[in-house]
């Protein structure tokens, strides 16, 4: 049968339609990707976006009443006080709900030009509220795609407004008008951000050209306060956001793998909970430049590093090593405790950057601990031997492990082995409150995360007498090649102890086994880190470009060019060069160049003429065997009409296949006028016989057995 025509408004009215849902999609996506919109609202806008979608492409038949509409609207006005008192508890929040039910409401229910205005207006306040709110990478794709869909939606608009005018006359037909139009779109999307992206280098700008966002989203970081449940830690391991990430100077000694970065240390325990007791901390003046931190550093090699904090909750410093000088790059000072943790006397702003200069202490069980001054005071000692009332089985395991051995070190390392040997490692949290956390752990649960592995051995080292307490922060991290930093994520939070040893002060102790979850793939690990380095850049380069950036960038611009231009000056040393290589390489892999060179350019010359005589063979062929389409029957036609243009017979646009066989010679013109008889039977009378005729007589043609001269 020939296959139906297309309505040309239909298709228009499809691409525009699709154009402005994509509006609105790419600036729902950015707002969502900023964090600020609450479950409900991301599942229930998305639900409306996919009905419209489905309304659109056709897959799914609903009429929505004007009446409806009405009464959902009122139902909303009634409920915005609600949601502003009672459930938000906040203008901003409850009035993204109500531009985000509009936005549903009217992409549901747009029928007029007005009803698409506003709805590109909708999409225009959402992606200018996620410029507000989000300081990501992720905000400049949605920008990126909602460009994309304006541009279609205009181009797409235009032709369609052109359309419903009368007597319009269509030259070239809408044959490829979606992709043709979205070619058109793809490229102007590109020249704009390329533009755009040369202007925003090229301009100069002030200082902190950072956006200040109306809203800070910042990182909930439970277990770094002075009050900590047992189960913050295992909280946050499930999240997999950057925390921060940290350059390694060149003249600093390699990280090793089992690094950490202290965070906090707790030392009192209530059975449930661990925290600090109320101290008086020394403070460390700072006038923007390094700080002395110790006056008694360790033994060790150098380490020098800058940490970029990402928004978080937290005031603590994360060091890695025995820090000797702090740089935090503010005339503010910060605190350290009686625990040698560093606090900041305020919450660090977004991309705080800080520079620590310090050693990695010697001995191997004190890394990434912390070598104080022998001996402790009793004061002190009493404060890390404190313990609530205690299972009598954790006291009796503590000492059955512990039997025999004679030095501190021995019976920490035989607990620390006991438990990273005899129980499992995971994040599932307990399904019930318990009264004793520590005793269930231990004796019927027998696993837990790394909070519940490293209060067992505290509280068992305290048992037998040994002073300990409990370190918060985070492991190693993962070095990425790309952006030549140390990404450390939220899922990278660990809990260790700190236990301190006659002779070696405090010693670091990991009990906490392997995690026996996979590691993920190659490529997803890959992908990871390719998504890290251009957020990387995104936060460097682009919210923090300024005149110092700006003056980088052209450094290293002049600096890329002076090379050229010194080889340049060199030219006959160069071209020597070359000439050498190019020897050598002709001699070597000139004859399979020569002959994949010779190939791509017969390729080239020979290829398309090549592809068409494959293409007319494989029609001709479905023709003999009956299985002709239309659009078989068409290209037959234009290979007809190509074989009498090289014979001298061009065929005028305004002529019919008729008229044009009739203005043909006697004899041509009778084959030609036979020819047209049986395409139109094939073509538009559906009848597949007739396409063996078809091919014959074109055989005919291209045989020159006509009046027509043979080629």
């Amino acid at each position: 049968m020939a296959r139906a025509s297309v309505n040309p408004q239909l298709s228009v009215e499809r691409f525009f339609q699709l154009s402005v849902l994509g509006l609105v999609t790419s600036g729902y996506l950015a707002v969502a990707g900023s964090g600020f919109l609450d479950v409900p609202t991301i599942v229930l806008t998305g639900i409306g976006l996919a009905v419209r979608a489905l309304l659109v492409t056709g897959l799914l038949k609903l009429e929505i009443s004007d009446r409806l509409v009405t009464w959902v609207t009122v139902a909303y006005i009634a409920f915005y006080p609600v949601d502003y008192f009672f459930v938000s508890r906040g203008f901003l929040q409850a009035t993204v709900h109500l531009v985000f039910y509009l936005a549903v409401m009217k992409i549901l229910t747009a029928r007029t030009n007005r009803d698409y205005l506003f709805t590109a207006v909708i999409a225009f306040l959402e992606i200018l509220a996620a410029a507000i709110l989000s300081a990501s990478l992720n905000f400049l794709v949605f920008l990126g795609l909602y460009l994309l869909c304006a541009i279609a939606a205009f181009t797409s608009a235009e032709i369609r407004r052109a359309m419903q005018k009368p007597l319009q006359v269509s030259r070239s037909g809408l044959r490829r008008f979606h992709p043709r139009l979205a070619a058109l779109a793809v490229c102007l999307t590109c020249g704009i951000l390329v533009l755009t992206a040369g202007l925003f280098f090229m301009l100069p700008r002030g200082p902190n050209a950072s956006v200040h966002r109306l809203v800070s989203r910042r990182m909930h970081l439970p277990g770094f306060s002075n009050e900590v449940s047992l189960d913050d830690i295992g909280e946050i391991k499930n999240d997999s956001s950057a925390v921060m990430h940290v350059r390694r100077d060149a003249l600093s000694a390699a990280f090793p793998q089992d690094l950490k970065w202290r965070g906090i240390t707790l030392s009192e325990f209530d059975g449930k909970r661990w925290f600090n007791p109320l101290e008086v901390a020394s403070v460390v003046r700072s006038d923007g430049d390094w700080a002395l931190v110790t006056d008694h550093p360790g033994i060790g090699p150098r380490l020098l590093y800058t940490v970029a904090l990402n928004s978080v909750d937290s005031d603590a410093l994360f060091i890695a090593g025995q820090p000797v000088h702090v740089q935090i790059g503010l005339k503010a000072g910060f605190f350290r405790g009686p625990d040698d943790s560093l606090r900041l006397a305020f919450t660090p702003p977004e991309n705080f950057r800080y520079s620590v200069s310090g050693v990695l202490p010697g001995f191997p069980q004190s890394r990434g601990g912390w070598l104080s001054d022998p001996g402790l005071s009793p004061e002190l000692r009493a404060k890390y031997l404190k313990l609530p009332a205690v299972d009598s089985r954790v006291r009796a395991l503590a000492g059955n492990i512990t039997a025999g051995l004679l030095t501190e070190i021995e019976r920490a390392r035989a607990i620390e082995r006991h438990l990273a040997s005899s129980y499992g490692y995971t994040l599932v949290l307990p399904d019930h409150e318990t009264a004793d956390p520590i005793a269930y752990f231990l004796f019927e649960r027998k696993k837990g995360h790394c909070e519940y592995f490293a209060s067992a051995m505290t509280v068992m080292l305290r048992t037998i007498g040994i002073p300990a307490r409990l370190v918060n922060g985070f492991q190693s991290g993962t070095y990425n090649p790309f952006s030549q930093q140390y990404v450390i994520r939220a899922s990278d939070a660990h809990s260790w102890v700190e236990a301190y040893l006659a002779g070696r002060g405090w010693t670091a102790f990991d009990p906490t086994p392997a995690d026996p979850k996979a590691p993920p793939g190659a490529l997803m690990s890959r992908l990871a880190l390719w998504a890290d380095a251009a957020e990387t850049f995104w936060q460097d380069w682009v919210l923090r470009y300024d005149l110092g950036r700006q003056l980088v960038l052209a450094e290293r611009l002049q600096n890329s060019t002076r090379g050229v231009s010194l080889r340049w000056m060199n030219w006959s040393d160069a071209a020597a060069h070359w000439a050498a290589r190019l020897r050598t390489g002709t001699a070597k892999y000139g004859a399979p160049v020569g002959g994949l060179f010779l190939f791509l350019m017969a390729a080239i010359l020979a290829g398309p003429s090549a592809w068409r005589a494959l293409r007319m063979s494989y029609r001709v062929r479905r023709a003999r065997e009956g299985r002709a389409s239309a659009a078989d029957a068409t290209v037959l036609y234009l290979r007809m009409l190509e074989v009498l243009r090289r014979r001298g017979f061009q065929k005028p646009e305004w002529f019919t296949p008729r008229e044009f066989a009739a203005s043909l010679p006697a004899e041509t013109g009778m084959l030609i006028d036979e020819f047209t008889a049986a395409y139109n039977d094939v073509r538009f009378g559906g009848k597949a016989d007739a396409a063996a005729r078809l091919t014959l007589l074109l055989e005919e043609l291209e045989t020159g057995r006509t009046g027509i001269p043979a080629l």
